[in-house]
């Protein structure tokens, strides 16, 4: 009977967070002077030190959290539907969850990026009662290598944990390049996130400035079977991989960071995304409803080998309006050289 209980429990759960999604969808789409989804970062702090990440420190101290909720109060009144928190890894700041209830509290969907490291049943416990309704960690390999220490073998206890207590909509998110050494692993972390009732999905790890790294035949090749794999979300709209992972420039899309999709650093600046930190390095508390018109309007030189998904996601809403006229102070990025190394590594 307590099974059957927690089993309804968390099937009301799921249909009142989708309901909540549909509005917020709605609401997104319904105008173009509101932000959709922002990113912001409670502490740069991280407790691993993956190769390929340029997102973390080993230092800083937790944003407190009466900063934390004037942030998150002007984000909502900025008209904001999804607000997630990255870092660093947010399970380090020791006031998460009022943060997160905060975000409740102004009625954002509330999602969280973790490495997975620091869970507990406990520690999830606390987040169902917070009111977290989104959870993603990325897994990069089966067995931990100099590389990543996010590996299946490392972390599957934890899934297990967020299978048997977490309320929330866990996301399992697989990669390939980057320098991951055995491509399948992607598959392999794919079917056990399945396998656990989770959504699974598959990312291209990027450079430091979030442009395509060259991608070989077999990466292509798991890409293409965990597409397969994937199961129907909202967030499963990522066509735009395809045409990353054959190493084709994305011509058709128009990116609309900074207007409607933001990443607020831990020093409270507006940026276009994790991987554009400085551009326009606004702080928050003085962005307006102009400034997010104007980078609306806002041509952004990396955008055709951009493989950073939530801007990709977000810009889905806008893809058929609004041409885009402004050019960014950003320096151009490279329109060929990523096409060429894939070219050249066949």
């Amino acid at each position: 009977m307590q099974n059957q209980n927690s089993k309804f429990h968390r099937n009301y759960k799921a249909f009142t967070r989708r309901m909540r999604e549909f509005r917020l969808m709605a609401h997104g789409a319904m105008s173009t002077d509101h932000p959709i989804m922002a990113h912001i970062i409670p502490i740069r702090r991280c407790n691993l030190s993956c190769a390929y990440c340029n997102e973390y420190d080993d230092y800083s101290k937790p944003v407190p959290v009466d900063v934390m909720e004037r942030r998150i109060n002007k984000l909502a009144d900025l008209g904001t539907s999804i607000l997630t928190l990255s870092g660093g890894e947010p399970l380090l700041h020791p006031e998460l969850d009022d943060i997160i209830a905060i975000m409740r509290r102004r009625n954002f969907l509330a999602g969280m990026i973790t490495n997975g490291y620091l869970l507990t049943a406990e520690r999830v416990q606390r987040l169902n009662r917070a009111g977290l309704d989104h959870l993603q960690i990325s897994i990069d390999n089966v067995m931990p290598d100099e590389v990543s220490k996010k590996s299946l073998k490392v972390l599957d206890k934890k899934l297990q944990i967020l299978a048997d207590y977490a309320d929330f909509h866990v996301n399992i998110n697989s990669v390939v390049g980057g320098g991951i050494h055995n491509p399948d692993d992607a598959l392999v972390v794919g079917r056990r996130a399945l396998e656990l009732g989770f959504s699974a999905t598959v990312g291209i790890i990027h450079d430091g400035d979030g442009q395509l790294k060259p991608l070989g035949d077999r990466e292509r090749a798991v890409y293409h079977e965990m597409k397969a794999l994937e199961n129907r979300h909202f967030a499963r709209l990522n066509y735009f991989q395809d045409t990353i992972a054959a190493g084709e420039p994305n011509l058709t899309w128009k990116c609309r960071a900074g207007a409607r999709y933001m990443y607020i650093c831990e020093d409270g600046l507006v940026h276009y995304c994790s991987q554009q930190r400085g551009y326009p390095g606004t702080p928050l508390e003085q962005y307006t409803v102009a400034d997010i018109k104007r980078e609306y309007h806002t041509e952004k030189p990396c955008a055709p080998y951009c493989t950073v998904s939530c801007v990709h996601y977000v810009s889905y809403f806008d893809f058929w309006r609004g041409p885009q006229n402004l050019k960014s102070g950003m320096p151009d990025a490279p329109t060929t050289e990523p096409l060429v190394k894939i070219q050249s590594a066949k």
